[in-house]
């Protein structure tokens, strides 16, 4: 007979309401100071348990978890308290572009700016170190309320459906693609790929069956508002509030990406003719309305009070994707070629000045071009930085977390991973449902996207070794890893 299901859940405000210190936002690859406050930054944790087997899944409204984050932060719960497994917390982040990096103990900053631009205007910012030390204690002890709030409950799974995610690269007749690329021009050809309509749900309950909580697992990242001057929790966040509207104060929703690297709010497509641009305030409550109604239509499964309970932490060993010697001498004649055009420093000006004087135009993003002189040059340089590191280091490494809850499976990677291995994973997958959580995980680099073979044929942004760690055959391998995985616990 299966243990009963223990079931806790904690959430915790993480914003930094400094006043003496400017805060910056990261996601873009210019520096953007927050203005303001739209909504609350918080982190949510649940931590369940069944006998000797538990899981801790905790998101925070962040664009990423790094590893150097996730490895402290074990090391603060573990202090506080002993009897927590730590290799069995894993934390997703939302996405959202609007909250400060959590990206500590590096030199420059992950939001673009040149690091004599940074040096400039560190003593007047909120580092990386400053908001690592401020939140870590924090998002630490929600961790351990949630683990000693632990009490008989139940899951019941739902699916729903929701207009959320649409694919973000358009690909062109010259045989490239961009993302976010001019829909209306003629040689546009189409798509590349499609979208996952598709909402997972988990609900949690007490033990008189009053829902308290739910894992949400969305393909789409939580950034409506990515060019923005205002600390958000974005959609995510406000779907949160409005389910605890609808259930109650202390009901609880941890937000999950599932695959969604070549995925945002946006429907290229229509133009935005049909509703918000989905660069703006406005569209917030419209997607998180669509979450609610997709919530509140779902119809959850019976509710299982003792489900199967399996957990487990996978080293996953994948091959980073590689330049070749072409390439590296391809790059640094580049390099050469653009600097000599116009250097480094004076490129990135030119290029913060544009990306400024586009934000004054009433109008959708992007603001930032990912064809200027600028990115060019960095593109060049990150693809000589590949060639002369791959050999000391050939493989991505990361400890992955797949669990089993009833007939459920949930697994975790840190990339953001294209929507083509979500699909891949699912539909092999042994689960009745698939809860595939990206942006999670604590890899031995900064993981970036993992693109699908059509995207790195088609380059563009999102396509290019710069955008991250792993190729294709590294994704291919991801698929194997994990569906071996899911499929062991069943």
């Amino acid at each position: 007979m299966n243990e009963k299901l223990m079931i806790g859940w904690s959430e915790a405000d993480i914003t930094p309401d400094y006043t003496d210190k400017k805060i910056p936002l990261y996601g873009q690859y210019y520096t953007r100071l927050a203005t303001g406050i739209h909504s609350r930054l918080k982190t949510v944790a649940c931590a369940m348990s069944s006998g000797d087997q538990s899981f801790i899944n905790l998101s925070i409204d962040t664009a990423g978890c790094p590893r150097q984050f996730v490895d402290r932060l074990r090391e603060d719960v573990a202090k506080l308290d002993s009897s927590i497994d730590t290799s069995r917390i894993f934390v997703n982040a939302i996405h959202t572009h609007s909250a400060p990096s959590l990206a500590f103990k590096v030199g420059a900053p992950a939001t673009g700016v040149g690091a004599s631009a940074w040096e400039k205007l560190r003593d007047q910012m909120l580092t990386p170190e400053e908001y690592a030390d401020f939140a870590i204690p924090i998002i630490a002890q929600n961790i351990v309320n949630a683990w000693q709030k632990r009490a008989e409950g139940g899951i019941a799974t739902g699916f729903g459906e929701a207009r959320i995610g649409h694919c973000r690269r358009a690909v062109f007749a010259n045989g490239k693609a961009e993302m976010y690329g001019d829909t209306t021009r003629q040689d546009f050809i189409g798509m590349e790929a499609g979208e996952d309509t598709g909402v997972e749900m988990l609900f949690t309950y007490d033990a008189n069956g009053k829902k308290t909580g739910m894992l949400l697992n969305v393909a789409c990242p939580s950034q409506n508002m990515e060019s923005t001057y205002m600390v958000s929790s974005d959609f995510a966040g406000a779907t949160r509030e409005l389910l605890k509207a609808e259930y109650g104060e202390d009901f609880h929703t941890i937000y999950q990406i599932s695959p969604a690297g070549c995925q945002s709010p946006r429907d290229l497509v229509r133009h935005y003719t049909t509703e918000p641009d989905f660069w703006h305030a406005d569209g917030v409550p419209v997607l998180a309305n669509r979450l609610l109604t997709a919530v509140k239509s779902a119809t959850p499964g019976e509710i299982n009070y003792a489900p199967v309970m399996k957990s487990e932490v996978v080293e996953v060993v994948i091959p980073r994707r590689r330049a070749s010697y072409v390439d590296y001498k391809e790059a640094q004649a580049e390099v050469a070629r653009l600097t000599a055009i116009m250097p480094e420093d004076k490129a990135f000006e030119e290029f913060c000045a544009e990306v400024h004087a586009n934000e004054k135009i009433d109008g959708p993003g992007p603001y930032d071009s990912k064809l200027h002189h600028f990115v060019q040059i960095k593109n060049a340089q990150a693809v000589i930085r590949r060639y002369e590191d791959q050999d000391a280091n050939p493989n991505y490494i990361f400890q992955m977390n797949v669990v089993r809850l009833g007939d459920i499976a949930i697994a975790n990677n840190p990339f953001e991973l294209y929507l083509y291995y979500g699909q891949n994973i699912k539909a092999r997958s042994k689960a009745f449902q698939t809860f595939l959580v990206q942006l999670s995980g604590n890899g031995n680099y900064h993981a970036g996207y993992l693109p699908s073979p059509d995207a790195e044929k088609f380059g563009g942004y999102g396509g290019l070794i710069i955008n991250g760690q792993v190729g294709s055959d590294g994704g291919y391998k991801l698929c194997d890893i994990t569906v071996d995985a899911i499929n062991k616990l069943f």
